[in-house]
């Protein structure tokens, strides 16, 4: 019954349709939006349809996160927050605090930077062991690419001084000797020592990180891969509840894309959580100084850029994953491995239009002039978190001030025709969509100094790129824009950029 109920909205109507950019009123019926225009034309249409007046209040498309790691942000919240620390003291603080309140099991958190802690380089062994010598800690740098533990962690780990380095990740050592500085797959193995959270523990996680995305007015996401399968597993629950108030493509990892084909699974399975992405991590990231980038490189000589997953792995797969629907979902940050990347994307390009897809760039951080206009030759989607530069302006004028014209150049890449699609990375950062549309349209550092501001965009522009722009990139056609049609999920405003809520149909 609720289904069919008709509803006019009064409002002042941002479209993102060409053609009819703004209308005074939108005619909803069931879950789609059946007219656009003056209050007077829809009345005439529905007559009968129950009015809902916002005043002078803004309707938009409803906003999408365009990358999250979305039950990892859910566990994020009730773990200890390490964001804004601006010294080890600081850390070691947060520490007795959260043991204080937390009295038992593992300490698991994150949120810091190495440049924002004072430190020239990574942490110092011992440092946790001073606050908590008796439980086991991990605690990962903002970024993820890099984690820090104490003894009893690398204990439990099994990880001695004489441990070699995995494939892909480096235990940080000074004289031989661990420090418990953990980067990229070295965290891994401490990692899988915390007990796996249950069953109940990751419903909670889901239904936390759901319900906050709804409140901050999000209607959909893109939820990156690399996580267990029980969360996945967690928000297809959560749909078959009736418990799900955001629409979600989902990504899983290529590791588990054969299992996925055998499975009978392809892209578009599914229905308000839907497969779409194939996940590959190219490169390590800025704060933890792994990502791979080109002549002159880093300011610090002890940098270490990786290749995490191989090229040519990459371009195997990625076909693959193209010829089963699957769109190659790729992590690049550094200048170099993006440059790599659009070289990879030169070649699986013919596929990708043959199947209606666009190849997606995850991050597209740093890059040379030179490569921004392949993004608009090669029609790739450029997945980008601008609410990053706000804390990266000072590692990127520390690490490699040469990159600073050409670091989250939205503008640039918008001009030079990419598909602009913008995200959190929550729990790498605050999903708060203010800060998103605050970090692409003023562009200010935490010192309040202004960051290449050419690279500015404007409220609407970025209004776009978290709605219309993320519904391109996956083939969600009838979403991101205000047209007859469309999907009846809104954003309702009281300033864009400010204050708002979701506001989907049926009700």
């Amino acid at each position: 019954m609720l289904a069919s109920m008709e509803y006019l909205l009064k409002a002042d109507v941002l479209t993102l349709h060409p053609d009819l950019p703004r209308a005074e009123a939108v005619l909803v019926s069931g879950e789609r939006i059946r007219a656009v225009g003056s209050v007077e034309d829809l009345r005439g249409i529905a007559p009968q349809a129950e009015v809902l007046d916002f005043g002078d209040r803004i309707l938009t498309p409803g906003l999408t996160d365009a990358h999250i790691h979305l039950v990892n942000y859910g566990f994020r919240l009730s773990q200890v927050n390490l964001e804004g620390c601006s010294s080890v003291a600081e850390v070691q603080q947060r520490l007795r605090e959260y043991a204080l309140q937390h009295p038992e099991g593992w300490i698991v958190g994150g949120g810091y930077t190495i440049t924002e802690l004072g430190l020239s380089d990574y942490p110092a062994r011992g440092l946790l062991d001073e606050v908590i010598p008796d439980r086991p800690v991990l605690l990962y740098s903002r970024d993820l690419h890099s984690a820090w533990a104490n003894s009893l962690a690398l204990k439990t780990a099994g990880l001695t001084d004489s441990t070699p380095d995995p494939e892909g990740g480096e235990l940080v050592r000074v004289n031989g000797l661990l420090t418990g500085y953990l980067l990229e797959s070295a965290s891994e193995r401490v990692q899988a020592s915390i007990p796996a959270p249950t069953w109940e523990e990751t419903l909670k996680a889901a239904r936390l990180a759901v319900k906050t995305m709804r409140d901050f007015g999000y209607t959909a996401v893109h939820t990156m891969a690399y996580e267990p399968a029980d969360h996945l597993r967690a928000l297809m629950h959560l749909e078959q509840q009736g418990e799900l108030p955001l629409r979600v493509w989902a990504c899983i990892p290529h590791t588990e894309l054969e299992h996925a084909i055998g499975l009978g699974l392809y892209g578009g399975h599914g229905d308000r959580v839907k497969l779409g992405g194939v996940k590959f991590f190219l490169d390590g990231a800025l704060g933890s100084q792994t990502a791979w980038m080109l002549a002159p490189g880093y300011q610090n000589p002890q940098a270490t850029p990786m290749i995490l997953d191989q090229p040519e792995l990459i371009r195997e797969r990625a076909e693959k994953a193209l010829q089963h629907g699957f769109i190659p979902t790729v992590h690049a940050i550094g200048d170099q491995a993006n440059r790599v990347l659009l070289d990879l994307y030169e070649e699986l390009k013919p596929l990708a239009d043959q199947k209606g897809l666009h190849l997606r760039l995850e991050h597209a951080q740093h890059l040379s002039p030179q490569d921004i206009v392949r993004f608009g030759e090669l029609q790739v989607t450029a997945s980008m978190q601008p609410v990053h530069l706000i804390g990266d302006a000072r590692l990127v004028r520390e690490l490699v001030p040469h990159l600073e014209d050409g670091t989250y150049a939205v503008r640039s890449l918008k001009q030079a025709g990419a598909l602009l699609a913008f995200g959190s990375d929550g729990p790498v950062a605050s999903p708060d969509p203010r800060l998103s549309f605050e970090a692409a349209t003023k562009r200010l550092g935490l010192d309040g100094a202004p960051f290449s501001p050419q690279e500015c965009l404007t409220a609407e522009e970025t209004l776009w790129a978290h709605t219309r722009g993320p519904a391109l990139a996956v083939g969600w056609e009838d979403y991101g824009i205000i047209r007859e049609g469309a999907r009846a999920d809104f954003t309702l405003w009281d300033t864009l950029g400010g204050k708002r809520e979701a506001l989907t149909f049926p009700r």
